[in-house]
């Protein structure tokens, strides 16, 4: 078994393109408002961002999975 890394072939289309990928950044970012937003006030529920970010996250698993057309070269 060869435990290498390397990027796909069209890893630059993957970055753009791929469900997974764009439900990963929403997670990070709500994950990052989660610290921040609290600093500046009470404006929403305590755990808003956490409930967003795990929702984001079970997107991109889904998104995973799922055959995305545009993805095909």
């Amino acid at each position: 078994m060869n435990s290498k890394l390397w990027l796909l072939d069209n890893w630059r289309r993957v970055l753009r393109r791929a469900w997974n990928i764009r439900f990963s950044l929403l997670a990070a970012a709500f994950t990052a408002a989660e610290v921040v937003v609290p600093l500046f006030g009470d404006v929403l529920p305590r755990d808003a961002f956490v409930l967003l970010a795990f929702a984001a996250s079970i997107g991109a698993t889904v998104a995973r999975i799922v055959a995305q057309p545009e993805m095909r070269r």
